[in-house]
């Protein structure tokens, strides 16, 4: 190649870098003075709107509203929190307040207890569930809603705090000192059998690691050799936390995730630290449609290792990494700035929400576009729908009776009854009421509204609708009426039918009146398929072993 080409061809190369340089750079300043542009019209029209409107407007409503509208249009994930929700926004994600520690919930025209904390101020105290709150310090809270008693009960640790109470026919006054209130991540651990522990991680915020590593300690020491991780209905929280949990059971050095984003800067691989605490103990973990985020980081790195074998049903598909960043007056944004990716490669998001119909409705991702990736053993696991369980679990139903009874609160009153009635029951585990007792709800019922419509009773009604249009419908009138009337349910035959259903319910909500969370929890184990059905298989090492070994096919 002559001299003179190769300058020609330097000349060409350098115009072209100048000329992608020069379009790059027009194309960040044409986007800079958009949002420039598009922020100054904005404020101004929230400014002529407060000077024009008809009537006088709240700025702060407004822009919130305006803001919040925006971020819609992104993904349920990206959120403002302004200054007043910080603290709320804060108790989400360590887990931490101060208050006097009980769940609370609106009742009829008021609140009630819901679940006094173990160990903290308003068990201490002796507030129990179903108490009606009255006042709190001089405000009457009979008429307030949830969220307003709630901002009451809370305050400064070490702060005192009067409370009145309604319980049965009684008043009652409290006073309590609030303190730091740390919600447990693992509200329940304990032995499904002689050699099998149980943990039930309940959410990812500060110290869930810890408290699950602690918890599987206390089991080795009292004998468990194997173990089930319940992560059902765990939202998810922090990732390192999900990171540390990981490294319990396996080596040290090993990927657990990667986050990969637009920016360099979040784009992070996590792995293991530490010495595992047990890498061989046999495990199993429960999943559902309600595990999500960091729970599917953990339930999806330990299947990707073969370490874990997953039983229940597929996971939500929360593969988004949301950063919290501070804005002006205290305020904050969380927004979505990464995706999850374990260590097979798959990413666990399972809707882009970067795309949406015309009607509005975000696209799942469909089954022809997930691509396939491989576990260390060579088992083929799929990306783009959450996390598939191994062992698919169908999820429990319950009849259209006991949703009435529970829905009605008839289930929490006769609980209530009972507790003032009895002065205490048998172990969690081991409590039932008896059928003589079920006749004494049956009885207790009577002149109780809870009324429903079975499935079959909506169906027909359905067809009967659809029927009425037809020309012919008078032809078939007296079939369909006779339908109708045939399968027309009778709540009495229901509370014999489904009678251990409604007896497991009873008995599990009288359960928590004497052991709170801890025992309504431990209750329902040995009645719960997915946990028997992880028992089962994990007393079975050699097919616990099948199911982590890839196909021959």
């Amino acid at each position: 190649m002559s001299n003179q080409l190769k300058r020609y061809m330097v000349i060409i190369l350098c115009g072209g870098l100048l000329l992608t340089g020069f379009f790059a750079f027009k194309a960040k300043n044409d986007k800079l003075f958009a949002l420039a542009k598009n922020i100054d019209i904005f404020a101004t029209l929230v400014r002529e709107l407060d000077s024009y409107y008809v009537d006088e407007i709240d700025p702060d409503e407004l822009v919130s509203i305006g803001i919040n509208a925006m971020l819609e249009e992104l993904d349920p994930y990206t959120e403002y929190v302004p200054e007043e929700e910080s603290a709320d926004f804060r108790m989400l994600t360590t887990g931490e307040y101060a208050g006097i520690g009980a769940l609370i919930g609106g009742r009829g025209e008021g609140n009630i207890i819901i679940m006094p904390y173990t160990g903290f101020p308003a068990q201490s105290a002796g507030l129990k569930i179903a108490d009606q709150l009255l006042k709190v310090d001089s405000v009457d809270v009979s008429k307030k809603n949830t969220s307003e008693v709630s901002d009451l009960l809370k305050g400064p640790a070490n702060t005192p705090v009067k409370i009145k109470v309604k319980r049965n026919l009684d008043t009652l006054e409290f006073n309590l000192v609030r303190k730091k209130i740390s919600l447990k991540n693992v509200p329940y651990y304990g032995k499904l059998d002689e050699k099998t522990g149980y943990i039930k991680l309940g959410d990812f915020t500060t110290n869930a690691s810890l408290e699950v590593r602690n918890a599987l300690i206390a089991l080795k020491s009292q004998g468990a050799e194997k173990l089930v991780l319940d992560l059902r209905d765990n939202p998810g929280g922090l990732l390192s936390e999900a990171v540390e949990i990981v490294n319990l059971f396996i080596p040290k050095g090993k990927e657990v995730v990667k986050t990969i984003g637009k920016l360099e800067n979040v784009n992070f691989t996590y792995k293991t630290t530490k010495t595992p605490l047990d890498k061989d103990i046999p495990l199993v973990v429960l999943i559902n449609e309600r595990s999500a985020s960091a729970s599917e980081i953990v339930a999806g790195a330990l299947q990707d290792y073969d370490r874990a074998v997953l039983i229940g049903r597929k996971s939500f598909g929360k593969g988004l990494v949301q950063t919290t960043i501070p804005l002006t007056y205290n305020a904050q944004m969380k927004v979505t700035t990464a995706k999850y990716y374990i260590p097979s490669g798959r990413c666990i998001q399972a809707i882009d929400y970067a795309q949406t119909r015309e009607n509005g409705e975000v696209y799942s991702i469909p089954d022809s576009l997930r691509k396939e990736f491989k576990t260390k053993n060579g088992r083929i696991v799929r990306d783009g729908a959450g996390i598939e369980p191994d062992e698919m679990i169908e999820s429990k139903t319950y009849a259209p009776i006991t949703y009435s009874l529970v829905a009605r609160n008839h289930v929490f009153d006769y609980a209530t009854e009972y507790f003032y009635k009895h002065p205490s029951i048998g172990k969690p585990r081991e409590f039932s009421i008896t059928d003589q007792e079920y006749q004494n709800f049956i009885k207790w019922l009577e002149g109780k509204e809870y009324d429903y419509t079975t499935y079959l009773e909506k169906s027909v009604s359905d067809m009967k609708k659809n029927a009425e249009k037809a020309p012919y419908y008078n032809e078939i009138k007296d079939q369909i009426e006779a339908l109708e009337k045939r399968v027309n349910h009778s709540k009495e035959q229901d509370l014999i039918t489904y009678k251990d259903e409604v007896k497991k319910v009873i008995s599990e909500e009288i359960v928590s009146r004497y052991y709170f969370q801890e025992g309504m929890i431990e209750a329902g184990l040995l009645k719960d398929k997915d946990v028997l059905k992880a028992l089962e298989l994990i007393k079975q090492p050699s097919q616990l072993g099948k199911i982590l070994t890839a196909s021959a096919k």
